[in-house]
């Protein structure tokens, strides 16, 4: 049974970007980054439980970074 739909934030278009439920029960999208720059991102989950990506390019202090 899946839980309640993610929240989203940063202007976000769940109509745009729908997250599709994978084989193993997570949830993904893809969206395309504008190239050669930074981007910050974090994970929501359980509704209020943030946390950063350990494998992620880098981290900016609260963010995990990704480089396109």
């Amino acid at each position: 049974m899946l839980g309640p739909p993610p929240a989203l934030v940063n202007h976000w278009d769940p109509a745009a970007h729908p997250l599709q439920v994978r084989g193993d029960g997570m949830r993904a999208a893809t969206v395309v980054l504008p190239t050669h720059k930074g981007h910050s991102f974090r994970y929501l989950a359980a509704g209020d439980y943030w946390f950063d990506d350990d494998e992620a390019d880098g981290h900016d202090g609260t963010n995990s970074r990704v480089n396109t």
